[in-house]
């Protein structure tokens, strides 16, 4: 797999975490987001990735408002980005270890198409469709995205005109993720978010990346990330199979031991080292041609 020549960054802003108590530096509210998307365009990324939280309390949210409001205060600024919207939140089940048929406080779990109101008021150019089920951590936190939920998104996504971003948490969500390929519910081309690092997903070790990246469909975009420290390593090995990178305060508070990071600061990290493999970032129009994104209106 030659080294990819033109590298698309993507930086996810804030996620779902519990990292707002921290770091300073997680954006919380929708003028914050919307801030460090510009922020994070500015150092070199051509996508950011979204997700929002409740201003009040910074605990994870779905409310297609607070990102209307990120989405319109990004677009007021004029600033030139592509646009990637969540659509995993909803997904949640924590149960009972004692009696498994209970659900337990955290517990946000809905259908598919509900996880969608936001992506079909906005019709962002990408969003998120998280590939399959996962043990998501110690405990009894589950991540929960059946067959039957997968292709009723996936058909409504397609439906809207929005190009999901194949999230990949192990190698048997790439199956899956090739299996609604072939049923025609996901067009070319395909675009892949491989996931690392997770536990108790696919681990962050290149052979394991070596090998999910084998496992991907002819002419499929695709980009990784890991967690924590292992963040700017990703970088560089996904660079060096050929991939795009993703970085930001979603998956990673710190450019070093000790040091709190701002999401600009963890991209211009990523633009030295994609530059110091002989490699250049591309811009939002070039991220837009490679994955098959509607022209910026």
């Amino acid at each position: 797999m030659p080294v990819n020549q033109d590298v698309i960054i993507t930086c996810a802003l804030t996620g779902a975490g519990d990292t707002v108590g921290r770091s300073p530096h997680v954006p919380v509210t929708p003028e914050q987001i919307a801030a460090s998307a510009v922020e994070a365009a500015g150092a070199g990324a051509a996508v950011v990735h979204i997700h929002v939280r409740e201003p009040e309390t910074g605990s994870p949210s779905r409310d297609p408002r607070l990102y209307r409001e990120v989405v319109e205060r990004i677009r007021e600024t004029g600033t030139d980005v592509v646009i990637n919207l969540t659509a995993g939140m909803g997904g949640d089940l924590v149960i009972d270890p004692e009696a498994p048929l209970r659900q337990l406080p955290g517990t946000d779990l809905v259908s598919g198409l509900e996880r969608l109101p936001h992506v079909e008021e906005l019709l962002p150019d990408i969003c998120t469709l998280d590939c399959g089920s996962l043990n998501f951590g110690d405990g009894s936190n589950l991540y929960v995205s059946t067959p039957d939920m997968l292709r009723t998104g996936a058909k409504r996504i397609q439906e809207l005109g929005v190009r999901p971003e194949l999230e990949i948490f192990d190698t048997g969500q790439l199956w899956f993720a090739k299996q609604l390929l072939a049923e025609g519910l996901l067009d070319d081309p395909t675009v892949f978010q491989l996931c690392m690092g997770i536990p108790w997903g696919a681990p962050a070790d290149p052979g394991v990346l070596q090998a999910m990246v084998n496992m991907l469909p002819q002419g499929a975009q695709w980009a990784s990330f890991a967690l924590g420290r292992m963040q700017m390593p990703w970088v560089a090995q996904s660079i060096l199979l050929g991939g795009h990178v993703r970085v930001g305060l979603e998956d990673n508070l710190y450019l070093g031991k000790g040091i709190k990071a701002t999401n600009g600061q963890l991209v211009e990290r990523a633009v030295r080292i994609t530059e110091s493999l002989g490699s250049r970032v591309a811009t939002p129009d070039e991220a837009r041609a490679k994955l098959g994104l509607r022209p910026r209106a």
